[in-house]
């Protein structure tokens, strides 16, 4: 079976099961509104300098690219019922303009917005309206079992798309230049590939998901990418230089003359580039595009922030992925990716009792809550004041005298250097920091003169175990250098954390 054929089955199968969907898109507003698109587009259509609508169509520009980019107003072409046969027949009506041969991708948007494409299994995909697109859409989030109460529409194309257009737009300013209409629309009203597409499907997928689009945390992405199978396209196209488009009204507008003119694409050449002499007939970078982009699906949700204290109970468990040599270290971390419900307040609270539940007791956590990127912005904030207090287990090399008990319990707000120490160097860039220590008491043990408990509250990101040996020297000073003898530490622990934020 060609791929043709299964994706007639495809979209005939949609067709089907979704019929009473794409009935309230498009039927529920009554007949004299449903109309009024119709009206709309044809007032539109006449509207347009016939001639040179002929000459883009004439040159595998599709309807709706026409239509962007001689800057139809209201964007009335972004319709989500209008069919691309539709459009077709209209402008072909409207122009005397008859199309020959068979169907053919557009050679500026290269079939996104007439709706086809390769799937990920190398089907081809023809889609007849935006409606067929957003049922496409709407079926995988609910297959995939998001809960949403909103999404943001996100779209990706093929950087070569944004220059054949910028060159076909140059072309037709050094042909019409001495045309009014030029002035009117092209260098103002000429909308983005992505944002025709966006405006096209956001409407049936907001009555499909029953929700609004906004800014949400759960994204929707289309994901285009092409071949380039087009000869030595990389080559005559090098040179060419991004520039920065303006918006308006939320879409995007190639209103900066110097993106039109394109003078940075001057080194195509000469018999490729759509640069004309006289009246001569424009052209395209691409002749003919035998194949459409591919397209790819992606729903997923952004980072949803926990915050609560978190008890290891372990020395194992680290806090998160610990990778050397593409090795995971340790038993096991925390790490949540593209979650499908947000949870509730109850949700979070049976979360809690489970983690406190397990058997293994590695950890624990309390007072854990659902917090927004703001809860993250304070985290940060709240980093270089936020004080940690430990328990050490330190080993020196000769018997603690009680001067030394004194000496150290002395030592309040003490500022120390620190060199990225040695052990971490893998993965810690090499820096120097400064650090402070806030206070330090030493707690004996019966019978042993050289073994004692280390009490102490430091800065944020103080490395403990090298303030306590020194790290040859990198850290600056040390409990070894204080005491002036060897010192190890044998164990640590965490006893408190202190966070205004939290």
């Amino acid at each position: 079976m060609s791929n043709e054929v299964e994706s007639a089955q495809v979209s005939d199968a949609m067709e089907v099961a979704q019929l009473s969907s794409l009935a309230a898109v498009d039927s529920h507003a009554g007949s004299c509104e449903a109309e009024m698109p119709s009206r709309l587009l044809n007032d539109a259509v006449r509207s347009l300098p016939y001639h040179v609508v002929k000459d883009l169509l004439s040159i595998g520009v599709c309807s709706r690219c026409v239509l962007r980019i001689l800057g139809t107003e209201d964007h009335i072409y972004c319709h989500s019922s209008f069919s691309q046969s539709m459009l077709c027949s209209v402008l072909e009506e409207v122009t005397g303009f008859k199309s020959e041969g068979d169907f053919q991708f557009c050679s500026v948007c290269l079939g996104i917005l007439q709706l086809s494409y390769r799937d990920d299994k190398e089907t081809l995909v023809k889609m007849e309206s935006p409606n067929d697109m957003a049922l496409v859409i709407a079926e995988l989030v609910k297959k995939e079992g998001h809960q949403i109460d909103g999404f943001s529409l996100e779209v990706s194309i093929p950087q070569f798309i944004l220059e054949n257009e910028s060159s076909l737009l140059s072309g037709m300013k050094k042909r019409y230049e001495s045309e009014p209409w030029l002035q009117e629309r092209l260098l103002s009203k000429c909308v983005s590939v992505k944002d025709v597409l966006k405006f096209a499907i956001t409407k049936p997928l907001e009555t499909l998901l029953d929700t609004k689009a906004s800014a949400s945390s759960f994204r929707i992405r289309l994901a285009y990418t092409h071949k380039m199978a087009f000869g030595n396209s990389v080559e005559r196209n090098q040179g060419f230089k991004r520039r920065k488009i303006g918006t308006e009204n939320g879409l995007q507008n190639v209103n900066d003359e110097s993106v039109v003119a394109n003078k940075d694409c001057s080194d195509y050449p000469t018999n490729e580039t759509i640069a004309v002499t006289g009246r001569s007939s424009l052209k395209v970078p691409i002749d003919k595009v035998s194949e459409p982009c591919h397209l790819v699906y992606l729903c997923y949700r952004t980072h949803i922030y926990l915050c609560g204290r978190y008890l290891k109970y372990s020395r194992n468990v680290s806090q998160t992925r610990w990778i050397i040599d593409e090795e995971r270290m340790g038993e096991a971390s925390v790490e949540i990716q593209n979650a499908r419900q947000v949870p509730s307040e109850e949700t979070v609270k049976e979360i809690e009792s489970k983690i406190n539940g397990l058997e293994n007791k590695l950890v624990g956590v309390k007072n854990l809550q659902v917090v927004g990127s703001q809860g993250w912005t304070l985290m940060r904030e709240g980093e270089a004041e936020k004080q940690k207090q430990y328990c050490a287990l330190v080993w020196i090399s000769r018997p603690l005298e009680d001067e030394d008990v004194c000496s150290i319990s002395l030592l309040d707000d003490m500022q120390i250097l620190q060199k990225t120490p040695i052990r971490v160097l893998h993965r810690r860039s090499p820096l120097e920091r400064k650090k402070i220590i806030h206070w330090m008491k030493i707690e004996r043990i019966a019978e042993s003169s050289q073994y004692f408990l280390l009490h102490l509250c430091t800065q944020a990101g103080t490395y403990i175990k090298e303030f306590v040996h020194g790290d040859f020297g990198r850290t600056q000073p040390s409990i070894g250098s204080i005491l002036g003898c060897r010192a190890e530490i044998l164990q640590l622990d965490v006893t408190d954390v202190k966070m205004d934020s939290f």
